[in-house]
């Protein structure tokens, strides 16, 4: 019997380290292929256009000294836009998957709680009554994130925040700020229309300025992520599990709430109220590599990365000659999935 026990013990020891092996090959896996899949997004987008560019001719442009038609095509239009939307999906992929950790719930997202309200807001206000004070723009947006963050903090905060009263806040906060969004709009309607593309959110004409705005900005925020990934960690343990292993709940909670909002400040302040990036992609990235945040991150910020350019793509040439705003396109992709959580895909979302 004894024997038996033992065989028994080393059999599920066995079956762990098989499943556990298994797991970390598909974690690899699946970041290589996302990894290619963006490789690939950002090769098809400067191909695609109103000029078709071929591989060859992109490959000429790229390293190509030589002035030609098709290197100011792929150098001072595509090319910028592309990694403009490339820094603008990772930082919001990354807020996005912050948010849902820390809120332990799958409809976390910067721009349904209110955090890109409050950015658009602080925005508009810049570009309408301040614009000469836009090279500010990246951290006016970002103090607006904060401020409506710190707001739904303080609303949630009850011997502690709870998720739940940080979504419902959020939610609430949401409506608010875009009604004063609304209001500063009709104020100073004569310049309206300059706001109007920014806040549907779009990548068109962004150019090497605008990679020069979000880039320090980006580069910061996900510098910062790589020590968020512990904390986040820990804290999908759940409060009283993470306290007994050392971590100050209450102060990685806001750190990671601060990250998330300075990622979202930063993707909003250049391409406008882009929604849902931060709800589906680490939503599904979670249903692929799991919860752990060393994987989690990584591919959310690839997959995001992907996603913007792909359908800012989409929408700059599939419905040639018209050129939708990515966020358009963006919002008609999400809608759907977010009903599809509403009605049934959070019954087996667990965060453990």
């Amino acid at each position: 019997m004894k024997e038996a026990k033992e065989i028994m013990e080393f059999d599920d020891s066995v079956g762990k380290a098989a499943r556990g092996d298994q797991r970390t090959k598909r974690r690899w896996t699946t970041l290589v292929i996302v990894t290619a899949l963006c490789v690939i997004a950002v090769l098809y987008s400067l191909m695609t256009g109103s000029v078709t560019i071929r591989v060859s001719e992109v490959w000429t442009a790229l390293f190509s000294p030589a002035d030609s038609l098709q290197r100011q095509i792929v150098w001072d239009l595509r090319l910028p836009r592309i990694v403009t939307g490339l820094l603008v999906g990772a930082c919001l992929a990354i807020a996005g998957a912050l948010l849902q950790g820390v809120m332990r719930n799958p409809l976390a997202d910067p721009g349904i709680i209110g955090v890109s309200a409050g950015a658009g807001l602080m925005a508009v206000t810049m570009m309408l009554v301040l614009p000469h004070y836009l090279s500010l723009l990246p951290f006016g947006a970002f103090l607006g994130a904060l401020a409506a963050t710190f707001l739904i903090y303080f609303i949630a905060w009850e011997n502690g925040v709870s998720p739940l009263r940080m979504i419902l806040a959020g939610v609430a906060i949401n409506s608010l700020l875009g009604a004063l969004m609304s209001a500063v709009m009709i104020l100073y309607s004569d310049n309206v229309q300059a706001v109007l593309p920014w806040l549907v959110g779009g990548l068109s004409g962004r150019g090497w300025s605008h990679v020069a705005i979000i880039l320090p900005y980006a580069l910061i925020g996900m510098a910062l992520s790589i020590f968020a990934v512990k904390h986040a960690n820990l804290l999908l343990l759940g409060d009283e599990v993470a306290k007994l292993l050392g971590s100050q709940v209450e102060r990685s909670r806001l750190f990671l709430i601060l990250l998330a909002t300075f990622l979202a400040g930063a993707g909003v302040s250049v391409a406008g109220l882009i929604g849902f990036v931060g709800l589906v992609v680490p939503h599904m990235m979670r249903m692929i590599v799991g919860n752990d945040y060393r994987f989690l991150l990584p591919t959310s910020a690839l997959g995001g990365a992907c996603l913007v350019v792909l359908a800012d793509t989409a929408a700059r040439s599939w419905f040639d000659p018209i050129e939708l705003p990515v966020g358009i396109l963006l919002a008609a992709l999400g809608a759907p999935f977010f009903l599809y959580l509403l009605r049934g895909g959070m019954k087996g979302w667990r965060m453990s």
